[in-house]
């Protein structure tokens, strides 16, 4: 349910008062420090992992093991940070549209690996109970 013009107008000023009062509070509120920090995250990881894969193909080009090893152990950290960074933190933030994805529904126990191992068990029993 929408609110009502003088809701909405309250809820600015409550805004207003609380940037005025705390801007700190206020930002962490909004989530625009973690979602710049995400951001960041994401793109140093980016370069991070082209400049791994430039090292790699020089190490390879150059006959040179250590300077491969190198460029293949930065492109493993640049994926590892941009899909953990981009997993765990809505990199756009939610502000944009708050209702763009609605949660998913948790199978099991939350944990998604145990899900899947669920799942793939009820396939095989359902299977093998089909074939008999």
């Amino acid at each position: 349910m929408p609110l009502s013009e003088e809701e909405q107008r309250l809820l600015e000023q409550l805004e207003q008062a609380l940037a005025a009062e705390d801007p700190r509070l206020a930002s962490t509120l909004r989530g625009s420090k973690l979602r710049a920090r995400a951001r960041r995250i994401v793109v140093l990881a980016s370069i991070g992992f082209v400049a791994g894969v430039a090292l790699l193909m020089t190490g390879v080009i150059a006959a040179s093991t250590p300077l491969g090893v190198v460029g293949f152990a930065l492109m493993v950290a640049g994926a590892y940070f941009f899909l953990t960074t981009w997993r765990s933190r809505d990199v756009d933030g939610p502000e944009t549209n708050p209702q763009a994805t609605p949660p998913r529904p948790s199978h099991g126990s939350g944990n998604s690996s145990e899900s899947f191992m669920h799942r793939m068990e009820e396939r095989w029993k359902r299977r093998r109970d089909s074939d008999s």
